[in-house]
Formats: C-alpha cells, sequence, structure tokens
C-alpha cells in the first residue's frame, strides 16, 4: 500500500512537470540570460544590487514609521521610531553612495566565505569515517580559498565579487530550472509515443 502511494505521488510529481515544462524552460533561460550579463558586467551587478537594497531599506523604514504611529500606544512604538530612522538612514547612505556600499558588502561576504570555510572543514573533520566526508573538506577550502582571495584583494574586489556571484548562482539555478524542464519533455514525448502508456 505504502508503495502504490509512493508511485502514485511520483506520477503526479512527473505528470505536473511534463505538463509545465515550457514555462520551466523559459524561466531557466532567462535565469541563464540574467546570469550571464551579471558575470560579463559583475561591477554594474553590484551596483544594481546595492541600489535595490537601498530602494528596500528605504521602503522598509517608511513602513516601520507608518505603523509605529498607527499604533502609537504600543509599549514598542519608540522603538519601531527608531529602527525605522535606522533603516531610512541606511538606505539613504547606501542609494547616496553604492560604491561605497558595495565595499562594505563585499567584505561581508569575504567574512562569510571565510567562516563557512573553517565550519567546513570542522564538519568534515568531524564525520571523516563516514562516506564522502572530502567533499566537505573539500569545499571548505574552496570556501577559504574565496574568501582569501575577496578579502586579500578587498575593496578592489568589490568591483567583481558580489556582480560575479550573484551571476554565478543565477546560472546554476537556471541551468538546474532546464534541466528539469527537460526531463519533463521527455517524459511528454514518451507518453505521447503509442505502446508507453503507464501501466495502471
Amino acid at each position: 500500500m505504502v508503495t502504490r502511494t509512493t508511485e502514485m505521488e511520483e506520477s503526479i510529481e512527473i505528470d505536473g512537470v511534463s505538463e509545465t515544462w515550457r514555462p520551466l524552460m523559459i524561466v531557466g533561460g532567462v535565469l541563464v540570460a540574467l546570469g550571464v550579463l551579471a558575470v560579463v558586467f559583475p561591477f554594474a551587478t553590484g551596483i544594481g544590487i546595492e541600489l535595490l537594497l537601498g530602494g528596500l531599506l528605504v521602503v522598509g523604514a517608511v513602513v516601520q514609521v507608518v505603523h509605529a504611529f498607527s499604533a502609537r500606544r504600543w509599549t514598542g512604538f519608540l522603538g519601531e521610531i527608531a529602527l525605522g530612522a535606522l533603516y531610512l538612514i541606511t538606505g539613504l547612505m547606501v542609494l547616496a553612495n553604492p560604491v561605497l556600499g558595495l565595499a562594505t558588502l563585499t567584505l561581508l561576504v569575504g567574512a562569510f566565505f571565510l567562516v563557512d570555510g573553517v565550519v567546513e572543514l570542522y564538519m568534515g573533520w568531524q564525520v571523516r569515517p563516514e562516506t564522502n566526508w572530502v567533499g566537505l573538506v573539500v569545499s571548505g577550502v574552496l570556501s577559504l580559498v574565496l574568501a582569501g582571495l575577496i578579502l586579500a584583494g578587498w575593496p578592489s574586489t568589490a568591483v567583481w565579487a558580489v556582480g560575479l556571484l550573484f551571476g554565478i548562482n543565477l546560472l546554476t539555478t537556471g541551468f538546474a530550472m532546464i534541466a528539469v524542464a527537460m526531463g519533463g519533455r521527455r517524459m511528454e514525448r514518451a507518453r505521447a509515443q503509442p505502446g508507453t502508456a503507464r501501466p495502471e
């Protein structure tokens, strides 16, 4: 009974992908195209991300202040006003000087990869009797190398680091979606051929 239920769930998943692979392929293609642009123009991408971040902070500030004044008797009124002011000041600073904000963000990204590398090395060492424990160690070493490249060349690495990493993320996500869509297309074509109907 459990096996039959599992087969039915898998059938539903496959049918869903085979019926919607075209939009998924389009979305994946768009993400790949955006990823290529981000990799080719990493500085412009980084500045765009910073401007988006600054705009979101300003919007967040407005929301905080509006909510605070709509509930003045709330005990957290002053705290929310202070938080809104912090959002507003930070957002305006980022919008006024996105290059400085990009340099700061790059420093944070480098620090993230540094900590991530150390943690992954520790995890790999801790689980070393397990199968494929070397993968964690390799991933940790790569994170440390990337952290070293970013931090050693900072602030000049702000020109490429954030935009390049964002572009790579878009590329991998886009290619993954395209791969899933191609699997759905193959399933649709297999079902359309005579004699390939799924047994009841």
